[in-house]
C-alpha cells in the first residue's frame, strides 16, 4: 500500500513513472512535479483511466474514497467516467448535453421531413443513443464512447446503425455549428464499422411458401396489432412504412363497394399519392384492429408511446422469431405480390407495376400516362388475397392470441 511518506519522499525525474497504491489507484509523477490520482480500470473488456484529481489538494484518503465509489459503480455495470459526466452535466443543468443539442437539430430538420421520417429518426435516437449519451456534455463525447454504442446497433441491425451513425454526425456538425463543440467523433467512426452489403432483400415468391410463412408468423406469441400490421402488409403489397405509419382518417368506403386506402404524398417514397384498392380481407384486417387501436390516430401504434407509430422493426422481428431471418423481410411482400402475381397475369404487369406505386421507366409514359386502372387494381388485389389466405384464420382471431 501507498504511505504519506512514500509520496512526500517521491521526486521528480526526467520521465513519467507511477507509485501504486491498490485495487487499481496508483499516483502519477510528471517531470514538471504534478502529482495526479489515477484508477485503472476494466469494463467491457477494455482498460480505461479516472482522473481522480491532483495531489495534495486530493489526499490519500479521499483518493482511495474515490476509487472504491468507482469500484462500486462497476460492480453495478456502470462505467465510473460516465457517470461523472452525467452528473456534472445534471449539477450544472446543462442545456448542451447531446440529448439537447440532437432535440434541437430535429426541431431545425423536422420540416423538411415526412411526417413518418421525422418520428423515426427521433425514435431511433431515444432508443439507441440517449440511455447512454444522452446527459453527457456534447463537447465531452469522443469517438471511443460513441463505438460501443453503435456496435450495439450494428450486432442486430446493421444498416440501422449506420443510419443512426450519420444522424449522430449530423447534431456534431450542428453542435459545431452553434459553437458548442469542436470535432465531429462520429464522422471518424464510418470506416470503423462493418460495410453493409447492398442487394436484394430476401424475399419468399413461392405462393405455397408464403401462405405457410404467413401462417407460421401469425401462429407464434406476438401482439395482435403486429400481426395484424403483417397480414395489412402482405395483402396490400405496399413499403412497411406504410404500414407502420398508417392513420385512421386515410381509408375511405371501408362500408361501401369500392374501398380504399389513400396514401399521401409526404409517406411515400415518391412523393406522390398512392390509391390502394382494398379486397373485402384486408378491410377485415382494418375493421379487427379498430376495436384494438381505434380510439388512437394511428391505427397501428407504438405499444408503449401510442402517440406514435409501431416501430417498423416489429413486423421484422416477428419474421424473425417465426423462423425467417435472412429468408424474408417485411419488404419482402413486395417482391412475393409481383413475382408471384406476374406469373399469373402476365399480361398486366403495367398494373401491377403500379399497384406497387412504381414510376414508369420510360419517362413520356410516366408524364402523360396517368390512368389509374383502378377496376383492374382492385380485381388483381382480390386474386391476391382469395391466394394468400386459403384457410387462415379470421382477422379478429388474431386479437385472441398469445402476446410476447
Amino acid at each position: 500500500m501507498l504511505t504519506i511518506a512514500a509520496i512526500k519522499a517521491a521526486q521528480p525525474k526526467e520521465r513519467k513513472y507511477k507509485l501504486y497504491d491498490e485495487n487499481g489507484l496508483f499516483l502519477e509523477f510528471t517531470p514538471s512535479g504534478g502529482k495526479l490520482w489515477r484508477f485503472r480500470y476494466k469494463i467491457g473488456g477494455k482498460e480505461k483511466l479516472l482522473a481522480l484529481g491532483a495531489y495534495p489538494e486530493v489526499s490519500l484518503l479521499k483518493a482511495r474514497a474515490a476509487r472504491d465509489e468507482a469500484r462500486q459503480a462497476l460492480v453495478k455495470g456502470i462505467d465510473p467516467s460516465l457517470d461523472r459526466k452525467v452528473r456534472r452535466a445534471k449539477a450544472t443543468n446543462s442545456d448542451l448535453t447531446f440529448e439537447a443539442m440532437a432535440r434541437a437539430w430535429h426541431t431545425l430538420r423536422r420540416p423538411a421531413w415526412s411526417q413518418q421520417h421525422g418520428v423515426q429518426v427521433l425514435d431511433s435516437l431515444e432508443k439507441n443513443v440517449f440511455p447512454t449519451l444522452g446527459k453527457i456534455p456534447i463537447e465531452d463525447i469522443t469517438a471511443p464512447m460513441l463505438l460501443p454504442v453503435l456496435r450495439k446497433i450494428e450486432s442486430r441491425a446493421p444498416e440501422t446503425a449506420h443510419r443512426v451513425r450519420q444522424r449522430i454526425s449530423e447534431v456534431f456538425v450542428y453542435a459545431i455549428s452553434q459553437g458548442h463543440a469542436t470535432i465531429n467523433p462520429a464522422a471518424m467512426l464510418d470506416r470503423a464499422m462493418a460495410p453493409v452489403v447492398k442487394g436484394r432483400q430476401p424475399a419468399i415468391t413461392d405462393l405455397d411458401e408464403v401462405k405457410k410463412l404467413l401462417r407460421e408468423a401469425e401462429a407464434i406469441p406476438a401482439h395482435p396489432a403486429t400481426k395484424l400490421a403483417m397480414r395489412l402488409l402482405a395483402l396490400t403489397a405496399v413499403r412497411p412504412g406504410n404500414v407502420a405509419g398508417a392513420l385512421w382518417h386515410e381509408f375511405e368506403g371501408l362500408d361501401g363497394k369500392e374501398p380504399v386506402w389513400r396514401i399521401p404524398p409526404e409517406r411515400m417514397k415518391m412523393k406522390r399519392e398512392h390509391v390502394v384498392p382494398l379486397s373485402t380481407q384486408a378491410v377485415a384486417v382494418i375493421e379487427a384492429v379498430r376495436n384494438l387501436t381505434g380510439r388512437f390516430p394511428f391505427v397501428f401504434p407504438n405499444t408503449r408511446h401510442a402517440h406514435k407509430p409501431m416501430s417498423e422493426n416489429a413486423m421484422g422481428y416477428l419474421l424473425n422469431r417465426a423462423g425467417y431471418h435472412s429468408r424474408h423481410v417485411p419488404h419482402g411482400w413486395r417482391s412475393s405480390f409481383s413475382t408471384i402475381m406476374n406469373e399469373l397475369y402476365r399480361a398486366d404487369r403495367q398494373i401491377i407495376d403500379l399497384m406497387l406505386a412504381h414510376s414508369p421507366s420510360d419517362a413520356t409514359e410516366a408524364a402523360y400516362n396517368r390512368a389509374a386502372h383502378m377496376g383492374r387494381r382492385r380485381e388483381l388485389a382480390q386474386e391476391w388475397a382469395d391466394l394468400l389466405l386459403v384457410g387462415a384464420v379470421a382477422p379478429a382471431d388474431l386479437l385472441l392470441g398469445a402476446r410476447k
